[in-house]
């Protein structure tokens, strides 16, 4: 009898541009699991060498790993680090199934930004 030896699988060694990259990330976001988020991230940075990942933002490699495991619980600002030396973006949209309704006062106020957060590309977001 033969034994078939299966080894994991290892997605990191198919993230070989930023379109099968931004793809793979949006298909994940869509399951809408923050482990399996951070696992992907992961998978990328390995695909993409952790050491250079590493030097681009600036952290340690051994607290990429540890960050990037999907039992972590990494801060934001390590996140956005890692996915701007990925070479990708995130971008906030609506839910597609949700709609959400909004009355005519919400439409006419003005929102207020304090001095210290506003510029002017979120000011023309916002009264657009």
């Amino acid at each position: 009898m033969t034994r078939v030896k299966i080894s994991d699988f290892d997605f990191s060694e198919y993230l070989d541009n930023e379109e099968i990259i931004a793809e793979y990330l949006n298909a994940v976001l869509e399951d809408g699991d923050s482990s399996l988020l951070l696992a992907s991230i992961g998978d990328i940075a390995k695909a993409r060498g952790m050491s250079k990942i590493a030097l681009d933002t600036g952290l340690g490699r051994e607290s990429l790993y540890k960050a990037l495991n999907a039992d972590a619980k990494p801060r934001f600002d390590t996140i956005l680090k890692v996915l701007q030396a990925l070479g990708v973006n995130i971008s906030i949209s609506t839910q597609k199934s949700k709609k959400v309704k909004r009355n005519n006062k919400m439409k006419r106020s003005k929102v207020q930004i304090p001095k210290s957060r506003s510029s002017a590309k979120t000011k023309k977001a916002l009264h657009s």
